[in-house]
């Protein structure tokens, strides 16, 4: 993989194809090969990019003392796209569409379509009153820093993965996987504090000029329901694909249902 160097960052990324860019951004205890069948497809008609996050592949990781920000890790997504030229797609999944949110809102009107599924972003739960489902992602939150913090990284792992694909996720997982699955759950300490603390609103969801669509699974955890309804209610401009079924994990593991909706989208006329 390319490594583009930033300042003092070193940012790793898949890229194939030309024409019309489209960044592809991974969920938490992921990385960018999550996109490869689908850059795959994307490739003929675009140039995609897949970058890895903090902590991900060789992509720096995160060392400041002070707590991440969603616009620390939008950063690594525009530096990538500085020297691009036309528009800018961007595509996230979980709280890579938290990053691709907040990265829409800093590149503005250069960004073209924006792609959402199931963003994870519990600031607005925060901000509107929904304590109960924030509360439910805080002691998720808390879970994985407690444990993590002891250095019992596969139960924080166990509890994260549980949550995300199904209870007895974790201990149906082949060993080499759960291994895999506890090396990267220490990144989630700090995209927890990001998107936790994030302070815009959904008023700036409304104003953005991008043509957005968010796609959830309607058998979801609680929070990403109720963050879908607030945008719902705020966007009614947007385009909500409902999907039943998948779960939370959908771009990974079911893909034939997710990526052909994405594809469509990108390709419609605003």
């Amino acid at each position: 993989m390319p490594v583009f160097s930033k300042g003092d960052k070193r940012i790793d990324y898949l890229e194939e194809g030309t024409g019309e860019t489209v960044v592809l951004i991974h969920s938490s205890v992921s990385g960018n090969r999550q996109w490869r069948p689908f850059m795959e497809t994307l490739k003929r008609d675009y140039r995609v990019i897949a970058p890895n996050l903090f902590g991900y592949g060789e992509t720096s990781a995160w060392e400041r003392d002070e707590q991440q920000t969603l616009a620390d890790q939008a950063e690594l997504v525009l530096a990538l796209c500085e020297e691009t030229r036309g528009p800018v797609h961007l595509v996230g999944h979980s709280f890579g569409g938290a990053v691709a949110l907040k990265a829409a809102s800093l590149l503005g009107e250069r960004v073209g379509k924006l792609v959402l599924f199931e963003p994870m972003l519990p600031h607005l739960l925060r901000q509107n009153g929904r304590h109960e489902a924030y509360g439910e992602s805080r002691e998720l939150a808390e879970h994985v820093k407690s444990f993590g913090g002891s250095g019992d990284w596969p139960t924080a792992a166990g509890r994260f993965a549980d949550y995300w694909l199904g209870d007895g996720a974790w201990a149906g997982m082949p060993e080499k996987r759960q291994a895999a699955f506890a090396a990267a759950i220490p990144c989630c300490v700090h995209e927890f504090d990001a998107i936790l603390e994030e302070a815009s609103t959904v008023q700036m969801c409304r104003s953005l000029p991008a043509a957005t669509m968010v796609m959830h699974d309607t058998g979801t955890r609680r929070p990403i329901l109720e963050i879908v309804g607030i945008l719902e209610e705020a966007c009614p401009h947007w385009s909500f694909e409902k999907l039943s079924g998948p779960g939370h994990m959908a771009p990974l593991t079911h893909p034939e249902l997710v990526n052909p909706a994405i594809g469509e989208f990108l390709r419609r006329r605003r």
